[in-house]
């Protein structure tokens, strides 16, 4: 693989809004080429075989169930709002 070009890495960072250095830039072509070529070596694995997957280990969902339990009161809710209309937070204009 070629790499990336000057160019690429300047349409890259202008659309990250990154203003960059040619110090950056340059740093950062080689870098970035290293990572393409490292990436690149995938294509050359056969992965027929090989499912789709999002995550690399088998996880299961963490959270717990969704229990349901008391919630605060009205006074409790709006103790440290700084303003208050009735049930509504009052916030200033935009």
């Amino acid at each position: 693989m070629a790499g990336i070009s000057r160019d690429e890495v300047l349409h890259v960072a202008r659309l990250a809004r990154l203003e960059l250095t040619d110090d950056e830039v340059t740093r950062f072509q080689g870098q970035l080429s290293a990572i393409l070529e490292a990436v690149s070596t995938v294509s050359e694995l056969d992965l027929s075989a090989v499912p789709p997957t999002a995550h690399p280990l088998e996880i299961q969902n963490a959270w717990g169930e969704d229990v349901p339990r008391p919630s605060l009161d009205h006074d409790e809710t709006f103790a440290n709002a700084p303003d208050r209309d009735g049930d509504h937070f009052r916030t200033p204009p935009a």
